[in-house]
């Protein structure tokens, strides 16, 4: 009787709001137009701008959030990058996140923290060490982000000290990390016409 009831409940549950889901190609219209909504046309000229510019996200983690109907409501990136140097003077790999972004009609439904947590469950499980990013530090911190590991890394162009953040997936992962973030991801391909150009 237990198993009849709980599949009648589910049978007759609300659909979620929302659903997290990997990116597709399908998706890349209604990802821009979301975050030129979200973040104005001036987003592209951000210095996190400049280290995504030509290059593809890091494997498995660009995520959407999809309402019931499947549009794209909410959208995450990470890159890979490289963090600085060590003490040692070995390049360290990391992630950039960014950027994160939620359709305004969508806003205040959980959905950005839906994704930042996938994100970075993603990244843990994909074995990676450390997450940065710029953004508000009242809102990255319930994640775990603090400005503490980033105090000697730089961001290629103008940005906020006390915004840029990061978290270590790994303990350590950041000890004595200095210098630019650099991208350090695969590039985008040139389309067929401009290579049998060059």
């Amino acid at each position: 009787m237990a198993a009849v009831l709980t599949s009648m409940r589910a049978l007759f549950a609300p659909a979620p709001a929302f659903v997290i889901d990997h990116e597709t190609p399908a998706d890349v219209v209604a990802r821009e137009a979301l975050l030129d909504r979200a973040m104005g046309r001036d987003r592209r000229k951000k210095s996190s701008e400049k280290i995504r510019r030509g290059r593809v996200p890091a494997e498995g983690l660009a995520l959407v959030a999809r309402d019931p109907a499947g549009h794209v409501i909410g959208t995450v990136r990470l890159w890979n990058v490289e963090a600085g140097i060590s003490r040692e003077r070995r390049a360290i790999d990391a992630l950039l996140l960014g950027p994160l972004a939620v359709d305004e009609a969508h806003e205040g439904k959980g959905i950005g923290a839906a994704l930042m947590r996938a994100a970075v469950m993603e990244a843990r499980k994909r074995g990676h060490g450390a997450v940065l990013l710029v953004g508000d530090a009242l809102y990255y911190e319930r994640f775990g982000f603090f400005a503490d590991k980033t105090q000697h890394l730089v961001m290629p162009g103008p940005f906020a000290r006390d915004r840029f953040l990061a978290l270590e997936l790994v303990h350590g992962w950041l000890e004595g990390a200095a210098g630019m973030v650099v991208a350090s991801g695969r590039k985008l391909s040139q389309p067929t016409a401009q290579r049998r150009a060059a």
